[in-house]
């Protein structure tokens, strides 16, 4: 028999560094899930990603149980990674402040193309650029499907 689902939360965790102090523990403590726990859980599962930013989905059940699934790095951050940045451009607009290849855009969706709402690389390499053009990052040469 399957166990009553009694919600869901989502966090943004560096891998590896999973602790009870906020915003995990009182996140977690509030909807009575065991902290310590999912720490240990999460911690053993991304210590091959520590430091990265990872997006995972807690499911809790009403007996206080969970489960969780771990995402890729969000898109923003592995621009910023590609583009060896800090941070976008206060004003995207105006002020660039890097250059991507097309195919360094293809590598990123690649690696996200599961967790983002599309079917193919293509349109993947889009939503990958559009998030690199509002961080002020330009991207280099023409769409490779056009050529």
């Amino acid at each position: 028999m399957a166990k009553e689902i009694a919600g869901q939360l989502k966090l943004q965790i560096k891998g590896g560094a999973a602790n009870p102090s906020p915003p995990v523990g009182p996140a977690l403590g509030s909807k009575g899930v065991n902290i310590m726990e999912f720490c240990k859980q999460f911690n053993a599962r991304t210590q091959d990603k520590a430091g990265k930013v990872l997006p995972v989905v807690i499911t809790y059940y009403a007996d206080k149980t969970f489960d969780f699934i771990v995402k890729n790095p969000p898109v923003a951050i592995q621009l910023l990674e590609a583009t060896k940045q800090k941070s976008g451009s206060a004003e995207p607009n105006r002020k660039k402040v890097a250059e991507i290849t097309w195919e360094q855009v293809r590598t990123i969706a690649e690696d996200k193309m599961a967790d983002l709402n599309c079917f193919t690389v293509e349109s993947a390499m889009k939503m990958v650029a559009g998030t690199a053009r509002s961080m002020g990052i330009t991207v280099k040469g023409t769409f490779p499907a056009n050529n």
